[in-house]
């Protein structure tokens, strides 16, 4: 897998994991699933992404959307 496809991946995992905790646990975990839409989309027209770079120094190989 490349940088991309797990971005993807551990995105759509946050979000279900939040989604998963604020019905059993606590409404407040919705603030975690807003944080990781919003990162997102600040990614989709900026190009920074937190967990891109974390992969990258971890030797993910590139992908074509986070250079």
């Amino acid at each position: 897998m490349n940088v991309d496809r797990l971005v993807f991946t551990i995105a759509g995992l946050f979000i279900l994991g939040s989604l998963l905790l604020s019905q059993f646990h606590s409404i407040y975990w919705l603030w975690f699933t807003a944080f990781v839409g919003a990162n997102m989309f600040q990614a989709s027209f900026t190009g920074f992404c937190p967990m891109a770079m974390l992969l990258k120094k971890l030797g993910v190989q590139s992908g074509c959307a986070f250079k």
